[in-house]
């Protein structure tokens, strides 16, 4: 099966070389608008791609702000901190992904509590999100207080799995009703909607990631996405070290953060948003020769996009029968030059989150960090 699986890779990408997991491709007008930032000298934070490039993804993605940050990490620890997340509060999350998620709630001061997953879409399960918040919280004063622990439930985090839209829907309906800030990680998942609607526009705000792996690439950036006014302003002050606006005097009114994304990442992300939807499409048409391969290939399954849900098939994923399968695939894989990797390590068993609370066993995060491999996804 493994060397069936490896030879229908590299024949699909006609070559015997190494093949990465996913590359990014500078097929556009990249060189054309980085000259232009070269150009003319605005080379930092400060730019007409910077405005160009929030403008155009806010409309991509059908939110009404988006403001530009260093990197998806940045721009999921600015939103938290926009959702009042703060020193010693507590915030619901996945055990399946990718450490930034938690590393961007601990920055705030605050801990995760571990949700388990569903299956279908490797996202936070609503239901076991529900079972926790009705088993093990109160409201006191119009917050969301765990029994165990006495402190505030204050924000939800769910992710999208390798860019397959979670039940975010489902996910906002709870939060509301336990009056808990729903904070999507769209890291992985530009590209992809619930029900129709793009992912990031379901809560409060939504933080995107443009890292060199991912479905289009500034470099290293991110974006914050609201609705609200407010938020979208104070976004935009806080990441830009809190200064208040004077043609030459240095005033800053709150400590804060020098994370706005420099212009010419921004010059390199307005081409890459161009190229977007053929991108889109190629992967689309990826998985779906991927899908139609593994119908016939026995215990291993295509995860295909879930019901209600577009994906951008950012990484495509196989579920194997059980662990020795998986563990023997990335082991033959590797080793003929075919790049696969697991589901990362489940946040509870990395020391520094290994005492944080979880919400039950967790027994679907563990079965799918045994038996999901990724393998190449860049289009053909």
């Amino acid at each position: 099966m493994n060397q069936e699986i490896i030879d229908f890779i590299k024949s699909l990408y006609k070559t015997d070389k190494f093949i990465p997991l996913h590359e990014p491709s500078f097929r556009g007008s990249e060189k054309e608008y980085l000259n232009e930032a070269i150009n003319s000298t605005f080379v930092s934070s400060v730019g007409e791609f910077v405005d160009r490039f929030e403008k155009e993804f806010a409309a991509f993605v059908g939110s009404k702000h988006a403001i530009a940050v260093v990197n998806g990490t940045a721009a999921l620890h600015v939103s938290l901190i926009l959702a009042r997340v703060q020193q010693n509060d507590e915030v619901l999350t996945q055990p399946l992904t990718f450490v930034a998620t938690c590393n961007a709630i601990s920055y705030c001061g605050a801990k995760p509590i571990f949700i388990d997953v569903d299956e279908e879409t490797m996202g936070l399960c609503p239901i076991a999100l529900k079972n926790f918040l009705e088993k093990e919280t109160k409201q006191v004063n119009g917050e969301c207080i765990n029994r165990s622990t006495s402190k505030v439930i204050r924000a939800c985090v769910p992710m999208h799995t390798f860019g397959h839209p979670c039940k975010v829907d489902e996910i906002a309906e709870i939060c509301e009703n336990y009056n808990i800030s729903l904070v999507e990680d769209a890291a992985e998942s530009l590209g992809s909607y619930r029900n129709g609607i793009h992912t990031g526009n379901f809560g409060k705000l939504g933080a995107f990631s443009f890292n060199g792996n991912k479905v289009m690439t500034t470099g290293g950036g991110g974006m914050i996405v609201t609705d609200d006014q407010d938020l979208a302003v104070r976004a935009k002050h806080i990441t830009t070290t809190a200064k208040v606006p004077h043609k030459w005097d240095f005033e800053h009114d709150e400590v804060a953060f020098n994370y706005r994304m420099p212009n010419l990442n921004a010059a390199l992300g307005c081409a890459q948003l161009e190229s977007l939807p053929d991108k889109l499409m190629q992967k689309r048409e990826l998985s779906g020769i991927y899908k139609e391969f593994f119908e016939s290939v026995k215990d291993v399954k295509f995860k295909s996009e879930p019901n209600h849900g577009k994906s951008n098939y950012w990484l495509n994923a196989l579920q194997f029968k059980n662990h020795e399968l998986q563990q023997s695939f990335l082991k033959e894989a590797n080793s003929s030059q075919v790049m696969s990797r697991p589901c990362w390590k489940l946040m509870d068993e990395l020391s520094m989150y290994s005492k944080c609370q979880r919400g039950g066993e967790l027994a679907c995060s563990r079965a799918l960090s045994e038996s999901v491999v990724n393998i190449p996804s860049t289009p053909v």
